[in-house]
């Protein structure tokens, strides 16, 4: 019997319970099924778009139960759930409290892998993980391997790896490294860490712990030099096969990092105490902002760990099309340029975007999640032009910029209608000046006032556009020294 017949045989008529109809969750019910195992999805929703989902899976055998996401089904010896399932929901909890195995997606598909599966190449991370693992595709792409990007970033990974491919660029969350116990990357990248997703993991420690699941042993363990908790796990992760860090600053043996205008490697050469590589400019690096040099060095590190040549690195990073939402130009106005970051929702990477521009009117606002903004504020304020705050927790923001920025004109916007945020960008350019940035850097969720962060972004960049054409901008005018 050969490994592939081995994982199948391990699922066959197992009572597997799949926490969550998203998605992940109708990926790794169908892939279970089709292994023979008897399968309950269940989803605490129960609208249209959930019953369709239902009648799907329900053809293929599979049972569903909608508007009920407590009780553990009878005779579950095995939960697969899906990442945004805290580990204390009643369902959860009745299984571990009985001893029924728990585990994530990802680390189903980690054990679905057929024989001679492509390996994996792992990013984690506070911020820049999708940036990453779409750079780091298209790095393995252009040295001739067939390769994809999975996790969070489209095709559900347990789809992916019954695929014909050489790797896979893996964007693992902290929520599916919790969940996991047997993943093992062949080379694996830690970008940041920073708070966030603590109401989730409960604790700093809890979150931080989650991350370090990455770096398992035999694999290349890739850390940003410049981040103390990032440098720490790899410095603690026991049985790696190398230690390699990338920097911002030049590079030390062991390292990849910046010289002058390019991107070098000192890490992957034939003696990197003597001789680097260069992978890239600067220029490659596209939209230019050192956080976004650091995601493009990890991608480099994690290719480079690959085998991938210098070349490949550089044609790479200059077919990579940024995602919309991160640090994207949406137009020029009256000498002022107008920046949707909009998927900075955490106070890290709101600070790594407003780190990039100077002087800058910066909009803010949202859903906090507990996270604390002082340190964010006392870092930035020097770069401030003005400040305008949107959404729930404004206040808070507002509280900080007392603190610390007591002589930033600060507008307050509590609409919440679908005007909004016109009304926030008229704000904000009355406030810049020409040279200046007004960037979208909300460090905190979108949902107490749009769908998701994308909704935002979108109704900042159709603001942005409606002042665009609405004809003299309203800043042209006179106005009082700072």
């Amino acid at each position: 019997m050969d490994a592939e017949e081995l994982s199948d045989r391990r699922f066959d008529s197992r009572s597997v319970c799949v926490a969550g109809a998203g998605v992940s969750g109708r990926s790794a019910a169908r892939a279970l099924a089709g292994l023979g195992a008897r399968v309950t999805v269940v989803e605490a929703r129960d609208g249209e778009e959930q019953r369709g989902h239902a009648a799907e899976l329900e053809a293929r055998g599979i049972a569903v139960r909608l508007g009920d996401g407590e009780g553990l089904p009878d005779g579950t010896d095995l939960v697969v759930t899906s990442p945004g399932w805290r580990p204390d929901v009643p369902l959860l909890a009745a299984a571990a409290a009985s001893g029924i195995e728990i585990i994530g997606e990802v680390e189903l598909a980690w054990r679905l892998r057929p024989a001679n599966a492509a390996p994996w190449l792992a990013v984690t991370g506070t911020d820049g993980k999708t940036t990453v693992v779409r750079m780091l595709a298209r790095m393995l792409t252009a040295a001739g391997h067939k390769a994809l990007a999975v996790g969070n970033v489209g095709t559900p990974i347990v789809d992916a790896v019954a695929g014909a491919y050489d790797v896979l660029a893996v964007e693992l969350s902290s929520y599916q490294l919790h969940w996991s116990g047997s993943l093992a990357p062949a080379a694996a990248a830690v970008l940041n860490i920073a708070p966030d997703h603590l109401d989730w993991h409960g604790s700093m420690d809890a979150y931080v712990d989650a991350k370090a699941k990455i770096f398992a042993p035999g694999c290349v363990a890739v850390y940003n030099a410049d981040d103390d908790t990032s440098a720490a796990l790899a410095d603690r992760a026991s049985g790696v096969a190398r230690r390699v860090g990338f920097t911002l600053r030049t590079p030390r043996p062991g390292e990849l990092g910046v010289v002058e205008e390019l991107l070098v490697d000192r890490a992957f050469t034939g003696d990197p105490a003597r001789e680097a590589a260069e992978l890239a400019a600067l220029a490659d690096v596209r939209p230019y902002a050192p956080h976004n040099v650091a995601n493009a060095l990890a991608a480099a590190g994690l290719a480079r760990a690959f085998g991938v040549p210098p070349e490949a690195v550089r044609d790479g990073l200059r077919a990579f099309v940024p995602d919309p939402h991160r640090i994207q130009h949406v137009a020029d106005v009256a000498g002022v340029t107008y920046v949707n970051d909009s998927k900075a929702t955490q106070p890290h990477a709101a600070a790594a975007s407003l780190a990039a521009y100077e002087p800058v009117v910066w909009i803010a606002g949202g859903l906090l999640k507990g996270l604390d903004v002082d340190d964010l504020v006392r870092t930035c304020s020097g770069r401030l032009r003005g400040v305008v705050l949107m959404g729930r927790d404004r206040h808070r923001i507002a509280e900080a910029l007392a603190r610390h920025a007591p002589d930033v004109p600060v507008v307050d916007v509590p609409d919440t209608d679908t005007g909004a945020m016109d009304r926030v960008v008229n704000e904000a350019s009355g406030l810049a000046r020409p040279g200046d940035t007004v960037l979208l850097a909300p460090v905190g969720a979108s949902f107490d006032m749009f769908a998701d962060y994308p909704a935002r972004g979108n109704a900042f960049i159709a603001a942005v556009e409606r002042l665009a054409g609405s004809g003299p901008h309203p800043g042209d005018g006179p106005r009082s020294p700072r």
